[in-house]
């Protein structure tokens, strides 16, 4: 017979495994260089999800999409081909978790993120389905509607 693990406490609000060391060396490295103007030109620019928004600026459902870049770790993956899928957004103090599914809801990925300023996020990425698949995330909060995103090998865009 299994015991319940009861001194487990989670800082996400989803009741997940949670990110790593979501601050750590790597994902500050990675912030130091990593750019999102916030544009039209970007990529996430043109509406792609239509989820409607709650009174709350962040909180609440959004429709996601990333691609691997060229990452050799992930199988598949390219720069021109997008995995979307469904997320939820919640705020805990100065930290968003971005809880979000691809593969018709078969993975699932966890973003544990500070607030620096009064539109970037920094923090990590964890792959839910396969724990091992960390990476450094930076986001940037264009609107109530659209947060682009990128991790070293690719992006990962959020918009309602």
């Amino acid at each position: 017979m299994q015991q319940a693990i009861t001194h487990l406490v989670l800082r996400n609000p989803f009741g997940t495994m949670d990110v790593p060391s979501p601050d750590d060396s790597e994902v500050r490295a990675y912030a130091a260089t990593a750019s999102l103007s916030g544009d039209a030109a970007d990529v996430n620019a043109a509406a792609w999800a239509s989820v409607a928004s709650p009174s709350d600026p962040l909180e609440g459902w959004w429709q996601s999409r990333w691609n691997g870049g060229a990452d050799p770790t992930i199988a598949g993956d390219a720069p021109d081909r997008w995995k979307q899928g469904r997320a939820e957004i919640r705020v805990a103090g100065s930290r968003l978790y971005l809880r979000f599914d691809w593969d018709n809801g078969r993975r699932h990925g966890l973003i544990d993120a500070a607030r620096e300023g009064a539109d970037r996020l920094v923090g990590k990425y964890i792959n839910l389905t396969t724990p091992a698949i960390t990476r450094p995330w930076v986001g940037r909060v264009v609107d109530a509607t659209r947060i682009d995103g990128c991790f070293p090998n690719g992006r990962l865009d959020f918009r309602r």
